[in-house]
């Protein structure tokens, strides 16, 4: 297939002022319409619409809980917490996402192609998080793109409140960080067994194989020299994203801070770690203590600052189909138009290591991309088509 007449808006590289893309699953040809040689395949002409079209990548939702909370539903559909013991990092995302939730039609609709979706944060840890097309299949195996994706840690109020009303640990803050600690350094002590049984397996000094333990299985990806698995923290307040760091830096995690709702207030020293981050929700009020500090102007003060994010819509906190709204708030507060467009394509795919596939319109990349015949960061506007892994998943 092959789409004509178009503006494409790159996101990384050249954009193309008139151009088409020609793409199977993948792109597999871009370029200007002056170098266009027509195929016996099938065409979508730009100047087909009553403006003309630009194309961009596929909008990444890079923080979300699509389908753990099934739309419409109260308790039978709420699959997001398992909070009956605060450490469960053998959880899998997978294995609560309802695939056929409408808000992946929802989501389709709004030209978001690729979420970050899993588990919620009532537990110090959570569980995985899963990286998944919104389009493709009914069954979300066919979805993923990455699986596990991230180990889901959460600090400050969230753990404190699920506990407390049971006056169970943890019902402070550094009961929280203690049992990711005590948690990390088994997973640490059982990796230390595990080299130790290879080491000496079939030898006269051979130690016996640990017993087996589902929760440091799950852990050991964050360990591990090469692919290292990441490690995603809530944390809104600054004392807790400070904390989410100290613990990164003690264990050697490649880590994200989630939230960041405070990053703005400690941008200067904030930067002096150059860390991952994703903002959001933008779109809501200060609901609890520690959003205290929520402010539409963090983008603005965070890129200034040199600090790369994301932006995200913490769905269903906001409905995924207001990410491009979401972004268009942080230009709202001061951040560049381009900049809020490439923290929902481009910089959230290199936020979840896969930039190689995700986020820009370069040949060889995931044919996900929609078109807008006006400012997709308008209120108003919605897209005329959205492909899914080069298939048509909505058109208008």
């Amino acid at each position: 297939m092959v789409i004509t007449n178009v503006k494409i808006a790159a996101m990384s590289g050249r954009d193309i002022e008139l151009g088409f893309v020609r793409f199977t699953d993948v792109f597999t040809e871009i370029g200007e319409m002056k170098d266009y040689i027509a195929a016996n395949e099938e065409v979508i002409d730009g100047n087909s619409y009553p403006a003309r079209p630009t194309l961009y990548p596929g909008f990444i939702d890079a923080h979300c809980h699509l389908g753990m909370w099934s739309d419409s539903l109260t308790f039978e559909g709420d699959d997001g917490n398992e909070d009956t013991d605060p450490s469960t990092p053998h959880l899998r995302a997978i294995d609560s996402i309802n695939a056929m939730d409408r808000c992946f039609s929802d989501a389709v609709k709004a030209g978001v192609t690729c979420v970050c979706t899993g588990v919620g944060s009532s537990n110090p840890i959570g569980g995985s998080f899963a990286v998944l097309k919104t389009f493709g299949s009914k069954r979300v195996d066919n979805l993923i793109v990455k699986h596990p994706a991230a180990i889901k840690f959460a600090l400050g109020e969230n753990p404190k409140s699920t506990y407390n009303d049971r006056d169970e640990t943890p019902i402070t803050r550094m009961a929280t960080a203690a049992i990711i600690r005590e948690q990390l350094n088994k997973a640490l002590r059982y990796k230390q067994d595990l080299d130790e049984y290879e080491r000496t397996r079939g030898t006269d000094d051979e130690t016996s194989r640990p017993d087996f333990d589902a929760k440091c299985e799950a852990l050991l990806p964050l360990f591990s020299e090469k692919d290292k698995l990441q490690a995603h923290f809530h944390c809104h307040r600054a004392d807790d994203i400070f904390t989410a760091i100290r613990l990164a830096k003690e264990f050697n995690l490649e880590y994200v801070l989630i939230h960041c709702t405070d990053g703005g207030i400690i941008a200067d020293e904030l930067s002096e770690d150059a860390p991952r981050v994703v903002l959001g929700p933008l779109m809501g009020d200060r609901g609890k203590p520690e959003l205290a500090n929520h402010d539409i102007r963090t983008p603005a003060v965070l890129f200034k600052n040199g600090i790369k994010f994301a932006i995200c819509t913490d769905h269903p906190e906001t409905p995924i189909q207001y990410l491009p709204l979401t972004a268009a708030l942080a230009v709202r507060g001061g951040l560049e138009r381009w900049e809020a467009l490439r923290a929902i394509t481009i910089n959230a795919a290199e936020l979840l290591g896969l930039s190689d596939r995700l986020g820009s319109i370069k040949t060889g990349k995931d044919a996900d991309f929609s078109l807008f015949l006006g400012d997709p960061l308008d209120i108003t506007e919605t897209p005329v088509l959205t492909v899914v892994g080069g298939k048509i998943a909505f058109k208008r």
